[in-house]
């Protein structure tokens, strides 16, 4: 039953983002600094004891790859979990190129990890390096279709030199806020975190916050995900994919979340 719903659910999100993609594919976004929304905050980093996966411990419990289905629409692969696979003390999450056709019809498989449980407000992060390959995405973010509330931390493969920031409350999005990393995202491990509360979302990068939203916050628990995956399309806001870069893989050591 677990999975069906799970497919499900994945499906719907699937639909709806398509239609908001369209708002992305020509937008063209400029990247931006550390907002003046966030003056004042603090700086925040992720204790030890929040951790709730850590692929270097094998301590994964609560989590689980998805396999054998697709989302469709923008999504131009099937997840596959042998693309997920844990080693050397990290998840590698990758998207490769299919022999044939996979069972779904796709050329490609794509890698996704996600929670069993929902969560509600608190401080989400990750510590990810990238995949960089043009066309390909690498994120976390938390999602819950019932009604579609979703958080969004999203490197885009066309520039490795940016994070996108996003949210969407009852399946609204446009709250797209593109900010310049001043780094290679693919080149090193770093963390990204958001903090949801009742009233507001502000996201950081390395303990440094940059950007905070006021407006139309989500409310509903959610489930927190990790995936990987190449998107057709919208090439305006994920790059021209480059097959001849696959394998891409992003990589990530662990997934941490504290209550508010």
């Amino acid at each position: 039953m677990k999975f069906s719903l799970i497919k499900t659910t994945a499906f719907i999100c699937a639909a709806t983002c398509a239609a908001a993609a369209f708002s992305l594919a020509g937008c063209g976004r400029i990247a931006r600094g550390i907002d003046k929304s966030v003056e004042g905050v603090p700086n925040r980093l992720t204790r030890q004891e929040d951790i709730i996966a850590n692929f270097a411990t094998g301590q994964t419990e609560g989590f689980f790859a998805s396999h054998g289905w697709a989302n469709h629409q923008m999504f131009n692969c099937e997840w596959n979990g042998a693309n997920a696979v844990i080693e050397d003390g990290v998840m590698n999450m990758s998207v490769t190129k299919a022999e044939g056709q996979t069972p779904q019809g796709f050329d490609y498989y794509g890698a996704e990890y996600r929670s069993a449980e929902k969560f509600g407000y608190g401080f989400y992060s990750v510590c990810m390096k990238a995949a960089d390959c043009s066309g390909v995405i690498s994120s976390m973010f938390t999602y819950t279709n019932g009604p579609w509330d979703e958080i969004d931390i999203e490197i885009l493969g066309k520039n490795m030199t940016q994070v996108q920031f996003n949210y969407y409350t009852d399946g609204k999005g446009d709250h797209e806020y593109l900010y310049s990393l001043g780094f290679d995202a693919s080149a090193d491990f770093h963390e990204y975190a958001f903090d949801w509360r009742e009233d507001c979302i502000t996201w950081y990068v390395d303990g440094k916050a940059i950007y905070r939203a006021t407006k139309d916050i989500p409310s509903h628990p959610q489930q927190i995900m990790i995936n990987v995956w190449n998107c057709i399309g919208f090439d305006g806001w994920s790059g021209k994919f480059d097959e001849g870069a696959l394998p891409a893989t992003a990589q990530y050591k662990w997934i941490a979340y504290s209550p508010n």
